[in-house]
């Protein structure tokens, strides 16, 4: 029982990192890859705590600027750079492509395009300035939070949208049996962390803000593209992290 309850968890371990935890989870089952979509903000917070625990020990040698840019890295490292290039294969397909069709098509190729390159940048460069923007007090909670905010978004617009490619894909067999079950238990999830990281007031609005503006960028994916696909699940995860640091100073400020 144990293990089958473990099993969807090292399956989002192993797909969302690329630390290797166990071979006893290949060929899953469908639904047990639906499941493993509710623990991704877990994932997150695991990440999180990294990042946590980096930026202390790298503080002790480095200046907060090169510290800032090391937790980018170490997170990209962590995470394959699965998320950026889903992001830049989004931009890529956005600028270049006149129909859904097109669009896909464009972002299938494995090369990156200026567009892309170029969002890709500022969302890194804005990351960065949003990093730096943190004050002292409440830095590490919202370390360890900022990557579970980028996975949770990844789950509402797995959820609201269906797959775009009819011919499947990396992110189809995922979102194949995705309900909104597993929503509520990565937004509880979640939904904790954050209570304890900025109180009730900060996490109803550091959920709003991303939540919100997810939901958008689903629904344009979905007149654009047809649908989601991993790449349009990987630039939702680079937007939702890069708002939680742009507005999380706010509400760090509430009583």
């Amino acid at each position: 029982m144990t293990q089958s309850l473990l099993r969807p968890f090292v399956i989002a371990w192993q797909f969302l990192t690329a630390i290797p935890v166990a071979r006893s989870c290949d060929d899953p089952e469908p639904w047990e890859l639906a499941a493993s979509m509710g623990w991704y903000p877990l994932v997150g917070l695991i990440l999180g705590l990294i990042l946590a625990f980096s930026d202390l020990l790298l503080g002790q040698w480095f200046s907060d600027h090169v510290v800032n840019g090391l937790l980018l890295v170490i997170l990209i490292v962590l995470t394959r750079g699965l998320h950026q290039d889903g992001l830049a294969d989004t931009l890529d397909g956005l600028a270049g492509g006149r129909s859904p069709a097109e669009r896909l098509a464009i972002m299938r190729d494995g090369r990156i395009g200026a567009i892309g390159a170029t969002g890709l940048i500022l969302v890194l460069g804005l990351k960065y300035a949003g990093l730096t923007d943190l004050p002292d007090e409440g830095r590490m909670a919202v370390l360890l939070c900022v990557p579970a905010v980028g996975r949770w978004a990844i789950v509402i617009s797995a959820v609201s949208a269906p797959y775009a490619r009819a011919e499947g894909g990396l992110a189809q067999p995922f979102v194949a049996h995705l309900s909104s079950r597993h929503l509520l238990g990565a937004t509880a999830l979640l939904s904790l962390a954050l209570l304890w990281a900025i109180g009730p007031l900060g996490a109803v609005g550091c959920l709003a803000v991303p939540g919100l503006a997810t939901y958008g960028m689903t629904r344009f994916a979905r007149r654009l593209f047809g649908g989601i696909t991993g790449d349009t699940l990987g630039a939702v995860n680079e937007i939702a992290e890069l708002l939680f640091l742009i507005v999380v100073p706010i509400f760090l400020g509430l009583p």
